[in-house]
């Protein structure tokens, strides 16, 4: 079998270890590539390990760098007090450019995990019978594509235009290392290709526990629904979530807290999660810490991700509504000195773990990736663009609301106004799940540049609906182009 050899591309490093471990748990040991695909339980081991690549410990992209080098440029969020990098007070500020090292770990992360992607789907089709049954085999090639397509489409949506590479980076030659930029189109076409055969996965539900959390036919079309719905295609958007919502046994939790509630991970409501388990190699969410008060003795929060009042977010919750005590926190009891600390303005909660109060950092709350309250709102916003506020549209939003506990949507809205109760109700249910900022950007710049300047943040200008090519791709690329609103900027 050929040796896989990885190399740099446009400045990436690409590893060549990958985890080999339950989808939940850090692995015991680590694989080199050469010893990968002889047979079926390394070419698990090695999808596997490419899961692991969302949210990996440290600053991986779905362990807190969606956080700090996107969600701070929305008007939900800003840096907190112990947020001391200047690159991610720059983004919280709007004062980000092309050398700013939160780009360029979105941009390498993403690549080293598509590269990943590639390499598994390579190799495996390449696997025989003898070593791997052709189910096992079929059903790991379309996690591998549907991986590749969710970190396509977050490149996408972060840079624009960007190269596509759906090969294993194998040589040194300039044609493999210095890779032009795809059109949209042509990247979303890939993006498309890829969830469309990954549909083809197993339901959930038939997924052994050790397999929790692996991705499924639904994640592969509610992934795809959203796709159709950022660009703005309202009859696939609808026509995908409506499959979703009919076929594939998803529902609402009861409670809005059995959302974050560590012995329900994986359940009904949970379509595809970033996988969290504190205490086992360091795999805790590091949002938890990240959010958590600094000055209560015994918590030992690092309190970086804040609150921007400015924007509104918080007093936009109904007193009653039951998303406001999970999602944020106003004081907290001391596991030292038995006493409640009232805080000078509320922080986020979500993932706030009880099981570890004074190391936040192992906490063991998974982060939605989309799940089905968002699902329902996908469709409802869909529904209402193509044919106004229906009862199809207002019972899919409402199936959120009266789970939150808040005032149900009557009949009568207009077009206009419905879409903006969607877009708050999304708001509200999806803070702190890295959404906002794609939200508001799917909107268009007047949109974004809008609600940016009614919370205060006035350095928002355009060319901030996209984030530039990192500099350092541009230097060590001489094919890459820098995008066009971020020119001279």
């Amino acid at each position: 079998m050929k040796k896989i050899v990885y190399v740099v591309l446009t400045g990436l490093l690409l590893s060549n270890i990958l985890g080999c471990s339950k989808l939940t748990e850090t692995p015991d040991s680590a694989l080199v590539a050469e010893q990968f695909y002889l047979n079926e339980g390394q070419a698990v081991a090695a999808v596997t390990g490419t899961y692991r690549k969302l949210y990996e410990s440290g600053q991986s992209l779905y362990n807190s760098l969606f956080q700090i080098g996107v969600e701070m440029a929305t008007d939900d969020y800003e840096a907190g007090p112990r947020a001391r990098n200047a690159h991610v007070r720059a983004i919280s500020n709007l004062t980000h450019d092309a050398s700013n090292d939160r780009m360029e770990q979105l941009w390498k992360q993403s690549y080293d995990a598509i590269n990943a992607s590639n390499v598994n789907i390579v190799q495996i089709e390449q696997m025989t019978a003898e070593q791997i049954a052709p189910e096992t085999q079929i059903r790991l090639i379309r996690e591998a594509k549907f991986l590749r397509a969710l970190h396509y489409f977050n490149l996408l949506r972060w840079f624009g235009a960007v190269p596509l590479v759906t090969q294993p980076v194998e040589t040194l030659t300039p044609e493999e290392l210095y890779v032009s930029k795809a059109s949209e189109d042509e990247v979303y076409g890939q993006i498309i290709a890829d969830l469309e055969d990954a549909s083809g996965l197993p339901n959930y539900q038939s997924y052994a526990d050790n397999d929790k959390g692996r991705a499924s036919s639904g994640a592969a079309k509610a992934l795809l629904a959203k796709v159709y719905l950022t660009r703005a295609d309202w009859t696939n958007a609808r026509a995908l979530a409506q499959d979703v919502i009919d076929n594939e046994g998803y529902a609402l939790f009861p409670a809005f807290a059995d959302v974050f509630d560590i012995e329900k991970k994986n359940g009904v409501e949970h379509i595809f999660s970033a996988q969290f388990q504190g205490n086992s190699g360091y795999q805790g969410n590091s949002l938890a810490s990240r959010s958590a008060p600094a000055d209560i003795p015994g918590i030992n929060g690092d309190y970086a991700d804040a609150l921007h009042t400015e924007g509104g977010l918080y007093a936009s919750f109904a007193a009653t509504d039951q998303r406001l005590p999970i999602t944020f926190t106003t004081g907290k009891t001391s596991p030292v000195d038995g006493k409640f600390y009232a805080l000078t303005k509320p922080q986020f909660n979500k993932y706030y773990d009880q099981t570890v109060i004074g190391n936040q950092g192992q906490s063991s709350v998974n982060t939605p990736i989309i799940r089905y309250a968002e699902l329902l709102l996908i469709y409802a916003e869909a529904e209402n663009e193509l044919n106004g506020a229906t009862e199809a549209a207002r019972n899919a939003l409402n199936g959120v609301r009266s789970r939150a506990g808040v005032r149900l949507l009557d009949a009568g809205s207009s077009k206009d106004a419905f879409r903006e109760a969607v877009f708050e109700e999304r708001r509200k249910e999806l803070v702190y799940e890295y959404q906002r900022w794609f939200d508001l950007v799917r909107r268009g710049a007047t949109y974004y540049v809008a609600k940016l300047h009614a919370a205060g943040k006035n350095n928002a200008a355009a060319r901030h609906v996209h984030f530039p090519t990192p500099q350092r791709e541009l230097n060590l690329n001489p094919n890459l182009t820098q995008h066009p609103d971020w020119i001279n900027h």
